[in-house]
């Protein structure tokens, strides 16, 4: 399972950057993933859950957004959609195709709670 990997990645960035913005608490990590990663949803946010334990992430919310594979033909130049499958061009048929969207793994947002200053104290 190689979102274990994944996901101890993802933390050994978010954490540490919570840590520096003087959070207490990582509530949300939002991640844009890539079909063609392959990925399995329930695999990343079980793996999430097993290693945010006992960590400042322990109870966050993991937002995937899962972009579909794109592709373009080399041949022909037409730009298609398509499933991890079938990467021939549906215009020509061709299997020269460049995937252009579908291999992405991106951090696009934390959320935390940050402390109270002291000024909001008094």
């Amino acid at each position: 399972m190689h979102e274990m990997g994944l996901v101890a990645g993802i933390l050994d960035s978010v954490v540490p950057t919570a840590r520096q913005a003087g959070a207490e608490r990582i509530t949300k990590v939002s991640l844009s993933v890539g079909e063609m990663t392959e990925v399995i949803e329930e695999a990343m946010v079980f793996a999430f859950e097993a290693l945010t334990e006992g960590t400042i992430a322990e109870g966050a919310e993991l937002d995937l957004t899962i972009i579909p594979p794109k592709s373009i033909c080399l041949e022909c130049g037409n730009e298609y959609d398509h499933d991890r499958l079938h990467v021939t061009c549906p215009a020509c048929g061709s299997a020269f195709t460049q995937l252009v969207q579908g291999k992405e793994m991106q951090i696009d947002s934390i959320e935390v709670d940050l402390p109270d200053s002291e000024e909001d104290q008094d």
